[in-house]
C-alpha cells in the first residue's frame, strides 16, 4: 500500500481545493445532542476526530514557530478551516469508497501495523503491549487505531488509482521545451558611421532648438536644496591622535597568528571502515583502475563533503608528514585520523607567509590611529547632540566642537563627498523649511548636521549654457536613423542570400545559441526578434544607441545530449504530470462531494471550539 509520494499529493490537494470549497455549503445543524460535527454523505465527522486534529494542528504550528499561539490566533490563522477542509476531504473519500465497496482486507491491514517500528520490541519483532501503550498515549482504542488505519490506507487506494501514472501528451512539454532549449545559429553586424553613405550633417540652429525643447527632461537642472552643514570625520582627526610604540607592538603580538602563517595544504579526506578496505581503494588508485572522485561519488558524498580546506601539518596528525612531502594531485594513505583510516589528496600548496613587525608596523598604527580617531569623534556625539538641543547654530558647532562648515547644492547626484553618506542623503532628502538641525550619525563614526537655506526648483538649461551636449545628442539621434534606414536597405540585399562580409560589414557567427544567453554589444530586445525570425530571413534590430543586421541561418532543435537540457525535460515532464493529476483530482474531489453532500453542524463545531478557550 504506497502511500510515499501520492499521500503527499492527496493531502495538499485535499487542503488546497477542500478548504475553498467550503465557502459553497451552507451549514445545516443535524442536532443539538449529535457527537459528530458534520457529515459527507453517510460518513460522519466526529467531536473527538476533529478536536483531535484541531489540537494535533496547533501544536504543529507550535512546533515549527517555537511560539506559543492562543486559539484566537490559531482561528485568525484559518487553522480551524483547514483541519476542517481536511476532514471533509479524508470524509468524502471515505464515502465513495463505502459506496464502491473498496477497503483494505484484515491481513495487510496486519502486515502495515506490525511494521510500525514504534509496535516494535527490542528484537525488532510486534509486541503487543508496546501496540497498547502506545495508542494509550495517543488517546486511542485498538478498534479505533485500526480503523483509522484502514481508512486511510482505502484512501490512498482510492486516489492512487486515479492520479498514478497521470501523463500529459508529448506534444505539450515537447512545446515548453523547445521555448526553454531551442537553439538558433545567426549572422549579425552592428553599423557604425562607416556604414553610411553619406554622413550626418551638422544641424542648424533651428535643429538644435527644437531638439532642446523635444528633449526637455535631458537638460533640465534638478530640484536643488541649498544647504549648510557641519561635519567631523574621524580622518579629520586622525593627524591629532598619538599611538605609541608599545600598543603597536602589543597589536602585533596579539595577532600573530596572522602575521606568522605556516606552510598549508587544501585537502581533502575520504574516510574508510577499516585499513583493508582503504588499501585497496588506494591500490586501484594507483593502478588507474578507479580515482579519487569515482570512490568520493560511489559512497554518495560530494567532493564538498571530504574537503577539509586547508590545513597545517598538525592539523593531519600521522599524515602530516606524508601529505607535506606531496604534490598536487597526490593521494597519500592510508593513515589514521579521528574518523578511522583515510586517504588524502593534496589539491593545492599555500606557501608559508610571514610579516616581520617592521613591515606590519605602519598598517597597525594605522588601524589603532583610526580606531583611535573614531572614539574621539563619538566622544564628541553628546556633547553635539546637547548643542543641538540647546538651539546652538552650525556656526557655532565650529568653534564649541572642532567641526567642519560647508555649504552645497544638494540632489541625489551632488558629488560633494558628504553625499555619499546613505545618512545624510536621508537627512537632506527630508529636511523642510523650518527644521532645526540634528545629529546625524555617519555610518563611518563621523557627525554632521543640516540646515536649510532655500529650494530651487528644477529648470531648462539655456541652450548656450548645455549647445555641446545638445549637439552630440542630436548627432547621435539622427545617426541611429540615418544608420537604421540604411540598415533596411542592406536586408534587402541579404534577403536575396547576400553576405554581410561581401556588403562590407564586419559579421559575427553565432552558434547554438538559445533565448536566455545573452549576446553582448547587441541591443535591447535583441535575442527575441532572432527567435520570432524564420530561417533564412534578415532583419533590423536596433534600440536608441544601437542599430545591427541579424541573418538567422539555423533553427536547431535542443540538445538532449547536454545534461542541463535533458534535466530540464525531466522536470517539464515531471512537473506537467503533477498538474495535470492535481487538476484530474481536483475534478473527482468536487464531483465526490457535490454527489454525496456536505453537511455541517456549526453548533457542535463552536462547542469543540469552547473547550479550547
Amino acid at each position: 500500500m504506497a502511500k510515499g509520494a501520492t499521500s503527499k499529493i492527496f493531502v495538499w490537494i485535499l487542503l488546497a481545493l477542500l478548504i475553498v470549497g467550503l465557502a459553497g455549503f451552507g451549514a445545516t445543524s443535524l442536532s443539538g445532542n449529535s457527537r459528530s460535527i458534520g457529515a459527507v454523505g453517510d460518513e460522519k465527522i466526529s467531536i473527538q476526530e476533529y478536536a483531535r486534529a484541531l489540537q494535533d494542528e496547533i501544536r504543529a504550528i507550535q512546533a515549527q514557530t517555537g511560539q506559543t499561539i492562543t486559539f484566537e490566533q490559531a482561528i485568525a490563522f484559518g487553522l480551524d478551516r483547514s483541519v476542517l477542509g481536511r476532514l471533509i476531504g479524508s470524509a468524502a473519500l471515505d464515502n465513495e469508497a463505502r459506496s464502491i465497496g473498496l477497503s483494505l482486507g484484515d491481513e495487510n491491514l496486519r502486515r502495515q501495523i506490525v511494521e510500525i517500528p514504534s509496535f516494535q520490541g527490542g528484537d525488532g519483532k510486534f509486541d503487543r503491549e508496546a501496540y497498547r501503550f502506545a495508542l494509550g498515549q495517543a488517546g486511542l482504542t485498538e478498534a479505533e487505531f485500526e480503523e483509522e488505519m484502514r481508512a486511510d490506507a482505502t484512501r490512498s487506494l482510492l486516489q492512487g488509482a486515479l492520479i498514478t501514472g497521470v501523463t500529459m501528451p508529448a506534444a505539450y512539454s515537447d512545446t515548453l521545451l523547445g521555448y526553454y532549449a531551442e537553439r538558433r545559429n545567426f549572422t549579425w553586424a552592428v553599423l557604425d558611421r562607416a556604414a553610411l553613405t553619406t554622413p550626418v550633417p551638422a544641424p542648424t540652429e533651428e535643429q538644435l532648438a527644437t531638439y532642446h525643447q523635444d528633449n526637455a527632461a535631458r537638460f533640465t537642472s534638478p530640484a536643488i536644496k541649498q544647504l549648510t552643514y557641519v561635519w567631523l570625520s574621524p580622518e579629520m582627526v586622525i593627524d591629532q591622535v598619538d599611538v605609541d610604540e608599545a600598543a603597536i607592538r602589543e597589536q602585533y603580538d596579539a595577532n600573530l597568528a596572522t602575521y606568522m602563517r605556516p606552510e598549508r595544504r587544501l585537502v581533502e579526506r575520504l574516510v574508510f571502515s577499516d585499513d583493508d578496505a582503504a588499501l585497496a581503494a588506494k591500490a586501484k588508485i594507483e593502478t588507474g583502475e578507479t580515482q579519487f572522485e569515482t570512490l568520493v561519488e560511489d559512497r554518495g558524498l560530494d567532493l564538498s563533503d571530504v574537503d577539509l580546506g586547508d590545513v597545517t601539518k598538525d592539523d593531519l596528525d600521522a599524515a602530516g608528514g606524508a601529505v607535506f612531502n606531496a604534490q598536487v594531485g597526490d593521494v597519500v594513505g592510508p593513515f589514521e585520523s579521528s574518523l578511522g583510516p583515510a586517504l588524502f589528496r593534496v589539491n593545492g600548496i599555500l606557501a608559508a607567509k610571514e610579516t616581520a613587525y617592521e613591515d606590519a608596523r605602519e598598517a597597525i598604527r594605522l588601524e589603532l590611529a583610526a580606531d583611535r580617531a573614531r572614539r574621539m569623534v563619538e566622544s564628541q556625539s553628546e556633547n553635539v547632540d546637547d548643542l543641538l538641543a540647546g538651539g546652538a547654530t552650525l556656526e557655532e558647532l565650529v568653534t564649541e566642537a572642532g567641526m567642519k562648515l560647508a555649504t552645497m547644492d544638494w540632489h541625489d547626484d551632488a558629488e560633494d563627498r558628504i553625499n555619499g553618506y546613505a545618512a545624510f542623503r536621508n537627512a537632506a532628502e527630508a529636511v523642510a523649511d523650518g527644521d532645526y538641525p540634528e545629529l546625524i550619525r555617519l555610518d563611518d563614526g563621523g557627525l554632521a548636521a543640516l540646515r536649510l537655506e532655500g529650494e530651487v526648483a528644477p529648470a531648462l538649461k539655456p541652450l548656450d549654457e548645455v549647445r555641446e551636449d545638445v549637439s552630440a545628442a542630436w548627432l547621435a539621434a539622427e545617426t541611429t536613423k540615418a544608420l537604421a534606414a540604411r540598415a533596411d536597405e542592406i536586408t534587402q540585399e541579404l534577403s536575396g542570400a547576400g553576405d554581410m562580409a561581401a556588403l562590407g560589414l564586419t559579421a559575427r557567427v553565432e552558434t547554438a545559441v538559445t533565448r536566455n544567453e545573452f549576446i553582448s554589444g547587441s541591443p535591447v530586445g535583441f535575442l527575441t526578434k532572432v527567435f520570432e525570425m524564420d530561417a533564412g530571413t534578415a532583419a533590423v534590430v536596433s534600440d536608441a544607441a544601437t542599430v545591427t543586421i541579424v541573418q538567422l541561418t539555423d533553427i536547431l532543435p535542443p540538445d538532449m545530449d547536454d545534461p542541463e537540457v535533458s534535466a530540464l525535460a525531466a522536470s517539464l515532464a515531471q512537473e506537467i504530470n503533477a498538474s495535470l493529476a492535481q487538476d484530474l483530482y481536483a475534478a473527482y474531489a468536487r464531483n465526490i462531494q457535490d454527489t454525496a453532500g456536505i453537511n455541517l453542524d456549526q453548533a457542535a463545531i463552536n462547542a469543540v471550539h469552547a473547550n479550547f478557550q
